[in-house]
């Protein structure tokens, strides 16, 4: 149904009740209607079609690949020299949708064009900030192509991610973005040879069966629908566009005709939902992070600004969807209509949006990526993993590895309805995996039990309700397990959705009581199924905390780029800690970690969590020195004691040393440390500040040398950091050789992140050379 035809739905909701076999996902509201009307109007609402299959893809590979993977920075400027962009002959979109395929996910989204402008496709508009405009396969080289057959061949669909910010735009003297230009009459697609002098005049070679559009567009308008319909037409379906509101610079205050775009979008590709507007919607982080309760009925302003980001919290429940009124960033919007908005939880497998190094970028573990899976898919969401290629253009090993054991937990946990068989309900349609059979109780509350064949161990239990023929109405429920004779509480939850997996400590049982608690309205349970998820013994990190060396499970997954409390609450069991120092693989054999231990002098450390006779992934790390018994022989400025050089070598990385910010002095600003005695060194890390993640007193480029006896100095040795603010975890600086019998070391910070005179480390530490 065409979203404006908002006249037609107020007709038809004029009832309140809505029949959900015409699949109507939007209505308007009325003024001076009850809290109660709205609230029967959002139960009533469902996913249109394409909504609903986008729900049943639940997981998705985010591909990000670009002129920043070969910079090392998660933003470009728009002025890089796009030769950089140069993958060679072993780009490999196969490998990508192998793993993908491993890993359980159904499309790829690539990002063909990110803020700095960069095509990545042979878009006709722009022949110099593109594929076609490089040495590159000699200007004829097209990512999105390969990847789009490599989506036909392995069986996924495909999805673009076109940035409506464009940095090469903006910059150029030529540039279009905020050139001033007035909208004219304009067809899409408009002949490149004039898309200025005659935008009227239609390009030569449109699709034979395709149509053209005509409107009034100004030149960057016109220039990003062209780019849109040369997406659409040209690479088979497209089953999601990607929009995002990110602005790393504007000009010209340049507007943006969203209408438009969507309706081009309707047209070309009617099976795509629509990112950052009408369709799906943004969870509100990059970090993974889920709701409690996930509605998916949220009160919206207009179709251009249905996009605009939700980052709240409460944005779907009952008290918010009544109201006149809300806010984003500060910003009040009238909420004049009701949409059904699926929500998408994105997030990176790595330190970042884009590839950057091997030795430093954290990348997500397979306990981390399952979790997520579990929490977002299982919590009436899509999960879109952002899985980066390489300057090789592969996937990365440690990537691989994550990716494909995760996806053989999703496998043998979800894919195996073993549990099930022979299981036996007085509620009708629960048990036959069916979207559209199911059970409802006679109100608004209500409970069945489910019996299985015989006592199962099992610690995940999966609900749907079904939104396509009813909508979203559970507000909370329970899940009960019969133990003993008796219904014990295993699990709560509020909203069910699409999808809501239960997670609870392993029961044995032969029988289970849902409770219907709350709902707006009469709810419909779809499916209920049973399963058992063998959990594996943990990741480990090692890490240097002050004297002491500390092996354990990490709090946040070992991954400090944008944490958000992962973890799975049921998670049980006794674990054995073992490791090594000689470089050796640990075994049930080696030592048995069982409590801190000494290593002053650093050095190498791998270790294994071994739960029930099983291992768990090894973890290998070089530890830094012991600095405890360093000193600051000179600091060239700090704001106070609270701030003195010391504080970058105490061991506590909540403290840190500052430069002046009351009256700041400008770069360099260097440390110079005493060692104690010679050390042979293969490595410098550098933490930063780890209270706020700003700017302020971020090192983004420095030099470091060392010397024998505080007179003579190695020749300084430059280094730069990217990505700092968004992801400030430890970095790991190289040395070009390993230095032997070093006593001193100098710090110095040349550039401080965006452009800031400060500096600042919450730790400077030293790698020893094997």
């Amino acid at each position: 149904m065409h979203l404006r035809s908002f006249a037609f739905l107020i007709t038809l909701a004029s009832s309140v009740m809505i029949s959900a076999q015409t699949h109507i996902h939007e209505v308007a509201l009325e003024p001076g209607e009850t809290a109660e009307k709205i609230l029967e109007k959002a139960a009533n609402l469902v996913p249109s079609p394409r909504q609903l299959a986008f729900h049943q893809l639940e997981y998705t590979c985010f591909i990000h690949f670009g002129p920043n993977t070969f910079t090392g920075m998660e933003w470009g400027s728009g002025k890089e020299d796009p030769a950089i962009f140069n993958p060679g002959e072993t780009l490999d979109t196969d490998q990508w949708c192998r793993i993908a395929k491993e890993a359980g996910m159904r499309m790829m989204l690539i990002t063909v064009k990110h803020h700095d402008g960069f095509c990545v496709w042979q878009t006709r508009y722009n022949d110099r900030f593109s594929v076609r405009g490089i040495p590159w396969r000699e200007g004829k080289g097209d990512v999105l192509r390969e990847l789009a057959n490599s989506c036909r061949k392995h069986g996924l669909k495909l999805g673009v991610y076109l940035s409506p910010a464009d940095l090469y735009q903006i910059e150029s003297a030529d540039g279009l973005y905020g050139n001033g230009s007035t909208a004219v009459e304009s067809v899409i697609p408009t002949d490149p040879a004039s898309f200025q002098s005659a935008p009227d005049r239609i390009r030569a070679d449109k699709p034979k069966d395709a149509p053209e559009f005509r409107l009034k567009a100004d030149d960057y308008n016109r220039y990003f629908m062209n780019q849109l319909y040369e997406l659409l037409t040209e690479y088979g379906p497209i089953h999601e566009v990607w929009f995002d509101g990110a602005h790393p610079k504007r000009k010209g205050n340049q507007q943006y005709l969203k209408r438009e775009w969507f309706e081009l979008i309707r047209k070309l590709a009617p099976e795509a939902v629509i990112f950052g507007g009408p369709d799906v919607r943004w969870c509100g982080n990059e970090a993974g992070k889920t709701r409690s309760a996930e509605w998916n009925v949220i009160p919206v302003s207009s179709m251009e600004e249905s996009g605009v980001d939700r980052p709240d919290d409460d944005i779907g429940s009952d008290a918010m969807v009544v109201q006149p009124q809300y806010t984003v960033y500060g910003q009040t919007y009238q909420a004049r209509h009701l949409y059904y908005i699926v929500p998408e939880i994105n997030t990176s497998i790595r330190a970042g949006w884009f590839w950057r190094n091997e030795h430093e970028q954290a990348v997500r573990s397979a306990d981390d990526v399952f979790d997520i899976y579990e929490r977002a898919v299982g919590g009436n969401g899509i999960f879109l993993l952002n899985v980066p290629p390489d300057k090789s253009g592969r996937i990365a090993p440690r990537d691989e590895a994550s990716l494909t054991e995760a996806g053989r937990r999703i496998r043998e946990t979800y894919g195996d309805r073993s549990l099930m068989e022979g299981a036996s309900s007085e509620a009708t349609g629960i048990l036959d995996n069916d979207l559209v059979t199911a059970w409802k109780p006679a109100g608004t509350t209500g409970e069945f039990v489910v019996r299985l064949k015989s006592p199962q161990e099992v610690n995940r239990v999966v609900l749907q309700e079904a939104i396509g023929t009813v909508g979203q109405r559970v507000a909370r429920h329970a899940l009960d397990a019969e133990i003993d004779g008796q219904w014990r509480e295993v699990a709560t939850a509020e909203t069910i959705g699409y999808k809501r997996i239960l997670r609870f400590p392993a029961v044995t049982t032969a029988a289970f009581r849902v409770r219907i608690l709350a709902a707006r309205a009469t709810p419909a349970i779809a499916t209920f199924s049973a399963h058992f998820y063998q959990l594996p013994p943990p990741a480990l990190e090692v890490r240097r905390e002050g004297t002491s060396v500390v092996i354990r499970p990490p709090a946040t997954g070992g991954f400090a780029w944008k944490p958000h409390g992962q973890g799975d609450p049921s998670a049980q069991g006794v674990m054995q800690i073992h490791y090594t120092l000689d470089g050796s693989a640990p075994t049930a054999d080696s030592p048995r970690y069982e409590k801190p231990f000494a290593l002053p002098s650093g050095g190498r450390v791998r270790a294994v969590a071994i739960t029930g006779g099983k291992s768990g992934p090894p973890c290998d790390v070089t530890v830094a020195l012991d600095p405890s018994s360093w000193t600051i022989r000179s600091c060239s400025s700090q704001e106070s004691d609270q701030y003195a050089g010391a504080k970058a070598i105490d061991g506590n990385r909540d403290s840190f040393w500052h430069s002046r910010w009351s009256t700041p002095d400008p770069h360099p600003h260097h440390l110079e440390i005493d060692l104690g005695q010679p050390h042979d060194i293969a490595a410098l890390t550098y933490l930063p500040r780890q209270d706020k993640a700003v700017p302020d007193g971020m090192v983004e480029a420095g030099e470091i040398s060392f010397s024998k006896d505080g007179e003579t100095w190695s020749k300084p040795q430059a280094f730069r950091l990217g990505n700092l603010v968004n992801d400030p975890s430890e970095r790991t600086i190289l040395l070009d050789k390993p230095l032997h019998g070093a006593r001193y070391l100098r710090f110095t910070s040349t550039a401080g992140a965006a452009g800031k005179p400060y500096a600042a480390a919450a730790e400077i530490g030293l790698l020893p050379a094997e």
